[in-house]
């Protein structure tokens, strides 16, 4: 009992301050399947923000200053998931199932104490957000944030085509040809698909410029993406292909925005179309913003989180 007492009060002194808030710092968590790195900025009194990252595969390092904006009104916790960022990063495939990257953020809130957050899922971590909402029913949850957000396979699919046939006939026919043959690495399919990434992923400059804080992180986890996604973003072939979440967004209760970019891959016309099932929900438009919001117009993004945020 004095050594449980005494690792407690370390605990208290290591990661909070007087007043209880959660110090800035960064550490590991122990999850099925080895340790997750997470990064704490910011000394604001409100309610914490737990952010998740894109992908699967991605990692967080490069949002890390522009999330920092928000440390004046609250903690901001950011966390790279297994087999990203400075995440371990395990080859074991039978990780790489979406509950095990719920499990990831029960293990979170436990390490840290987290009884009350806001939650922010963008892209793929919207996949995990709602997966933890619907499945595990979390107490202490104000507010979500679904950012850009993969919320069902088909309709993710569906949004790709749509912005497809919008590009230019010559890169939907180089696109489409290859997608036939299967030759994903071929130049000219390499080059067709930078195409609509510049123009629905990374708006203003893609590919997006490296940041100083990924200095040591390991890089894009293409065999995660791979193994639960698929080889392209127009078509998903990995184990997320029959996976949705759109016939329960009417279960969750708390507050809820959506937010995209005016360019983004999950287009807007997608966001008024979710807001309609979840009851004062309410969905803010990124102007001049692909689906990285964060890099093409951060003091509109951050903007509209602060303003959705105020009192939460």
């Amino acid at each position: 009992m004095k050594l449980r007492l005494f690792l407690l009060a370390l605990f208290a002194i290591l990661f909070f301050d007087s007043r209880g808030q959660l110090k800035p710092h960064e550490g590991y968590v122990q999850v099925k399947g080895g340790r997750i790195w997470y990064k704490i900025v910011g000394t604001g009194k409100g309610t914490p923000l737990l952010i998740l990252h894109g992908g699967p595969g991605s990692r967080s390092c490069g949002d890390i200053a522009g999330y920092s904006a928000l440390g004046n009104d609250r903690p901001v916790i950011l966390y790279d998931q297994l087999g990203s960022g400075f995440s371990d990063r395990p080859t074991d495939t039978t990780l790489w199932v979406l509950p095990r990257f719920v499990d990831e953020v029960t293990a979170l809130r436990k390490a840290l104490n987290l009884k009350e957050i806001n939650i922010l899922g963008s892209s793929w971590g919207a996949a995990v957000v709602i997966e933890y909402m619907i499945t595990r029913k979390p107490t202490g949850v104000k507010s979500v944030i679904f950012a850009g957000p993969l919320l069902g396979t088909a309709r993710w699919i569906k949004d790709a085509q749509i912005l497809l046939g919008q590009m230019p006939k010559k890169l939907q026919d180089t696109i489409h040809k290859y997608e036939d043959l299967k030759q994903y690495n071929a130049p000219a399919y390499v080059a067709a698909t930078d195409s609509f990434y510049a123009r629905y992923l990374e708006h203003k400059q893609y590919p997006a410029p490296k940041s100083p804080l990924c200095e040591g992180a390991k890089g894009f986890n293409t065999e995660v993406y791979n193994y639960m996604w698929g080889p392209t973003e127009f078509n998903c072939i990995g184990t997320l292909q029959t996976w949705t979440r759109i016939p329960d967004l009417h279960r969750i209760t708390q507050p809820v925005l959506f937010i995209a970019g005016q360019y983004d891959e999950a287009r807007p016309a997608t966001m008024y179309e979710f807001q309609k099932m979840i009851k004062g929900s309410k969905v803010a438009i990124v102007p001049n913003a692909g689906h990285h919001k964060l890099q093409d117009n951060p003091e509109a993004y951050i903007g509209e989180i602060r303003k959705f945020l105020k009192g939460k």
